[in-house]
């Protein structure tokens, strides 16, 4: 390097020197803008804490709002006396699923938008399913199928809770494809099988008996150790009594198969 070169400012002391005077005029606008950036990261921070809380909070009030489901039903003519501090037994099986219905509806007003809100769609589901109100079940099976995790098990008990549903209401396409998501779901022991026997059930209600002797015939074959296996035995000899060819499976038959619990 020539001895100019040397006296020369070095590229880094110029971008420097331009910085700090970038810096100097513009100090004030700089400390608003990091400010807001610091103030929206603790608004970030403050908002996950609460709703970490909240969904605590609403876990706990879950809890609550399901004793009910506990509460027996007199199964006699002799009054049950509760025990003290105890609810007394509801008279009848409607009288219990209307307050399940009223007591989970009212948790889930007061905790929109948590999971736990979501894991109560599906007992209030049920509910209103067994009290006949299928469209208010199909609103709370479809939110739970939608917002749950869709690894956890029991989202096949949803999808099986809106075949119903569509099922009651004379809906067998609906219902039809309930089951084939419910079937797509299934895992491990939970339901197993269940999906493809309500499709069969489906399907000779539809009047496509061959179809679903089919389907009953493949899950007879490859799960005859569960309860959808021995279900789908006895709707194949139903079939073959109003005249339907039982035929051969597609499907190659289990080797070794654990007695599932039902």
């Amino acid at each position: 390097m020539t001895k100019q070169e040397l006296r020369a400012p070095d590229a880094f002391q110029l971008y420097g020197a331009e910085a700090s005077d970038w810096l100097e005029k513009r100090r004030q606008l700089i400390g608003a803008a990091v400010a807001v950036i610091i103030v929206g990261g603790l608004i970030a921070a403050l908002v996950n804490y609460f709703s970490t809380r909240g969904e605590e909070k609403a876990s706990k009030q879950l809890g609550q709002a399901l004793q009910v489901l506990d509460r027996p039903v007199i199964a006699s003519t002799e009054p049950l006396q509760p025990q003290p501090g105890e609810e007394p037994p509801f008279k009848t099986d409607k009288e219990k699923d209307e307050a399940i219905v009223k007591s989970l509806s009212d948790f889930r007003a007061a905790h929109k938008g948590t999971e736990a809100a979501v894991t109560a769609a599906l007992p209030l589901g049920k509910a209103q399913y067994r009290l006949g109100d299928y469209d208010g079940a199909l609103a709370s099976f479809s939110e739970y199928t939608r917002d749950a995790d869709k690894k956890e098990p029991l989202v096949a008990s949803a999808y099986e809770g809106q075949g119903y549903a569509h099922e009651a209401k004379g809906q067998l396409d609906q219902a039809l494809a309930a089951f084939q998501e419910m079937a797509k779901v299934e895992s491990g022991e939970f339901l197993q099988g269940m999906g493809q026997y309500h499709q069969g059930r489906i399907l000779a209600a539809q009047g496509k008996k061959d179809e679903a002797a089919q389907l009953l015939a493949d899950l007879k074959s490859s799960q005859p150790n569960t309860a959808a296996g021995r279900l789908a035995t006895e709707r194949l000899a139903v079939l073959a009594a109003q005249g339907v060819k039982v035929p051969e499976p597609k499907t190659a038959p289990a080797t070794t198969q654990a007695q599932d619990a039902g």
